[in-house]
């Protein structure tokens, strides 16, 4: 006669290793919050991850930020070949889309900023370069150059062949004599002069320059504004090439030398963190039941495995 237990000591098995594994994953979730009996905490209760969600918080925190979202990494991943490729295969992308773009730089902007903020630019912009050429301006030496080359016109002038004549008129001497005996004289004066003349140039440029070079960029901003996309950039594809590699270099110096302090001041660790804490516990489940869900089933099904195995052998123990 067939002895059933053959059959039935292997399904037992498999059936309880099948719902203690079911059991044992619905536990690392539920119930959600402790539960009591007449007052009496019942064990194992809020489930595992509700119970120690700011310690995996932490720790998840932790992990992401020391090997996932370190500088190290980030930088390695940030520089390498294939992402300054494709960053330079975007702007050159970007660039070949904008020959063809009829748009002047004001409507162009337009699509990003509202007209309110494009003003507040514009003056922003007008009034930090009118700003930096007027402070300058006076240090420049600017005025001791229009003092030096004015002096020298003059003593140059001096010396033309068709002056001679005015001088003989104008104050009754031999032009020759005339010309060369002013023209020692202002030789002799030409140092104070152009200091004098070099300082009256300065303070005009400190008194009057701010408006004068505020007006003058205010005009090429609009200038520039009004421009047409298409017409600035056809025929540029050299300066565009330089502008590329303008760009690239500025990313490189950008993730080298201030992604260790943008990751300081972010704080992922904290930042992942917090966010996990502020996730409901149900979210959290269904977070993870939806990223593992293939992995947990696995487990469960390797229980009812394993519990079909140790059936099995323990009919022949």
């Amino acid at each position: 006669m067939f002895d059933y237990n053959y059959i039935i000591a292997p399904l037992l098995g498999c059936l309880i290793g099948y719902i203690t594994n079911a059991l044992a994953i619905r536990m690392l979730f539920r119930p959600h919050k402790a539960k009591y009996l007449f007052g009496i905490h019942i064990p194992f209760t809020p489930g595992i991850i509700p119970k120690e969600k700011g310690r995996i918080a932490q720790s998840i925190g932790l992990v992401i930020s020391n090997n996932l979202m370190s500088s190290d990494v980030l930088g390695q991943y940030l520089l390498s070949d294939d992402m300054i490729l494709k960053l330079c295969s975007a702007v050159a992308g970007f660039f070949e889309t904008q020959k063809a773009n009829h748009e002047t730089v004001g409507q162009f902007l337009g699509h990003y900023l509202s007209d309110e903020e494009i003003r507040t630019l514009e003056v922003r912009v007008r009034d930090n370069l009118s700003n930096q050429i007027h402070d300058r301006l006076p240090n420049s030496g600017i005025g001791d150059k229009v003092a030096h080359i004015a002096v020298e016109n003059v003593i140059s002038g001096l010396y033309e062949d068709d002056s001679e004549g005015f001088y003989e008129t104008a104050i009754g001497i031999p032009g020759k004599i005339a010309k060369g005996v002013l023209g020692l004289i202002i030789t002799a004066l030409q140092g104070p002069v152009e200091r004098f003349l070099g300082d009256r140039v300065d303070d005009m440029l400190q008194n009057n320059s701010k408006e004068m070079v505020s007006n003058l960029i205010g005009s090429e901003i609009e200038d520039v504004l009004s421009k047409h996309i298409d017409a600035i950039l056809v025929g540029k594809d050299e300066q565009i090439e330089r502008l590329i590699t303008k760009i690239l270099d500025l990313y490189r110096h950008v993730v080298i030398e201030h992604l260790p302090r943008i990751l300081q001041t972010v704080d992922i660790s904290k930042v992942v963190s917090e966010r996990i804490n502020e996730m409901d516990v149900a979210e959290t489940e269904k977070l993870i039941l939806q990223v593992m869900n293939k992995e947990l089933k696995a487990i469960v099904w390797l229980g009812a495995l394993l519990g079909l195995l140790m059936g099995t052998v323990n009919i022949f123990i």
